[in-house]
């Protein structure tokens, strides 16, 4: 299929789901017209979902969008809500994956020996470590963690790691796209599969609609290899098609893992250059964290399938020796009430007394973050945020610089990655801690996707994460002060396009 056509499909979507919301505004503006009591109700109805959002929000900033639009505009701001905001329609697809992932928490256990011994050798990071078993993501002790500052450094490893596979490959990533990275690995999968291994490819709908056929989870199959095309998009418009699988995980005999932040594109190895240079992330687990990663995959795999009794058959070997730390794999997911990836940040920059330094593509963050990055650089600790130099998307870049000014005038270092496109998802602490994946700082990766990371504290390993971002740092250019600020109608216009970053 030629990418003209998969843009057809996506504008198909698009216009069929405007072609819905405009129907359904003028049906509900006739009735209006023709019966002042609806109007009433509506009003009334607006003004209940007000109070409603108000208290029951955990992230007010996140709500504020709703908040105004249901003030200002009564009737199409309460229909745009309960279509997009409410979640009071589900999928059958997401009502499996809430089942499914409470039958996967069964499957997670955590060694209480090595959860204490983490907590005695790191005190003050103790309570983050209890955060994540609470959300049953089991600290374990290091039994190989290995951190790649590029996609094409990191792609080899597990090109090479694919070719050892003696049991099974499962993939999940958001896009996946014809060329020499995935035609390469197409190679190998085809090849286990020819030789009975279990191989999965999952990947989201929306993710590769520009890159894949409508019909190539069937080609997969041709050759052997399962597949799943995640949250196939539809033009009925309701917050379900705003969840999107933004994973990136590949496991192999449950014995090693690999996530990050690349996707399965010829962009991410710098094999096609599209704006500058692209910066990015592989990290690589293996023993028993592995196993956490796992049933990310299982979850939304078996809530589309069906397949899978018991986890714990794909549990591989743990008997790598112990190294350094603890690890902890852990996943978000918009289908949980709890913001496990955005509390994991927000506990690490907490924690903080030295510095904290991030990469991310997009900055577009709600107050609780913000004002914690704030705190944390005015008690002193170093704060250093890298953004792109390159965009890849201008409304998001300029929606990205906008939250500049705040932050900088607080006390926060913002630099630009001059060679191009940073995509790396990384934070890093104190020398002590870092966390590395797919969790961007914006509101998609820290509300609306399903998202994972992987925890490392302690060990040699948290300085080669650290000096791969102070490389970043030395080829960044900091944004003064001056340069954030706005005024007028630029700073007007900004603050309403604002409004509207839950949705970007």
């Amino acid at each position: 299929m030629k990418p003209k056509k998969a843009v057809s499909r996506a504008s198909l979507i698009a216009v069929a789901a405007l072609v819905e919301v405009f129907s359904i505004m003028i049906l509900l503006n006739n009735f209006v017209d023709k019966a002042g009591w609806l109007e009433m109700i509506m009003r009334t109805i607006s003004v209940l979902i007000i109070l409603s959002i108000v208290k029951n929000s955990r992230h007010l900033s996140s709500d504020m969008m709703w908040i105004l639009l249901v003030a200002i505009f009564p009737i199409p701001g309460t229909l745009l809500f309960m279509f997009l905001g409410a979640d009071l329609f589900s999928s059958k697809e997401f009502r499996e994956i809430r089942k499914e992932s409470v039958r996967a928490e069964t499957f997670a256990t955590q060694d209480e020996a090595v959860i204490e011994e983490a907590k005695a050798a790191y005190p003050g990071i103790a309570g983050q470590f209890n955060y994540l078993w609470y959300e049953k993501y089991p600290i374990c002790r290091n039994q190989g963690y290995r951190y790649f500052g590029s996609g094409e450094e990191g792609f080899p490893e597990m090109l090479a790691e694919m070719k050892k596979a003696e049991k099974y490959i499962f993939l999940e990533y958001f896009i996946i796209e014809k060329g020499e990275m995935w035609d390469t690995m197409l190679e190998i999968l085809k090849e286990k599969a020819a030789k009975g291994l279990e191989v999965r490819v999952m990947y989201d709908d929306m993710g590769s609609i520009n890159t894949m056929p409508v019909k190539y989870t069937k080609e997969l199959e041709a050759m052997g290899i399962r597949a799943v095309s995640f949250n196939r998009l539809s033009p009925i418009v309701n917050i379900i098609m705003n969840h999107r699988d933004h994973r990136k995980i590949m496991v192999i005999d449950g014995r090693i893992a690999f996530s990050g932040g690349i996707n399965l594109a010829d962009e991410y190895i710098n094999k096609k250059v599209k704006y500058g240079y692209w910066k990015d992330t592989v990290v690589e687990v293996r023993g028993q964290a592995v196993d956490a990663m796992l049933r990310l995959f299982l979850t939304n795999w078996n809530a589309l399938r069906h397949e899978d009794e018991d986890y714990a058959v794909f549990y591989g070997p743990h008997d790598e020796p112990i190294g350094q730390g603890f690890v902890c794999a852990y996943g978000e997911s918009p289908l949980s009430p709890e913001r496990v990836a955005q509390n994991v940040y927000l506990n690490i920059i907490n924690e903080a007394q030295h510095y904290v330094y991030i990469m991310t593509p997009y900055l577009i963050i709600d107050s609780d973050m913000t004002n914690a990055l704030i705190l944390a650089a005015r008690r002193g600790v170093d704060v250093k945020i890298v953004t792109p130099g390159i965009p890849d998307k201008k409304i998001v870049y300029g929606v990205t610089r906008s939250y500049y000014n705040a932050l900088v005038a607080g006390g926060v270092h913002v630099l630009e990655y001059t060679p191009g496109f940073d995509h790396a998802k990384v934070m890093v602490a104190d020398d002590l801690v870092c966390t590395v994946g797919t969790i961007n700082f914006d509101y998609r990766s820290l509300y609306l996707h399903f998202e994972n990371g992987t925890y490392l504290c302690g060990g040699d390993e948290v300085l080669h994460v650290r000096d791969d971002v102070l490389r970043a740092i030395a080829a960044s250019r900091e944004v003064p002060l001056s340069e954030t600020k706005m005024f007028g109608l630029k700073e007007f216009g900004w603050s309403v396009i604002r409004l509207f970053a839950p949705l970007m």
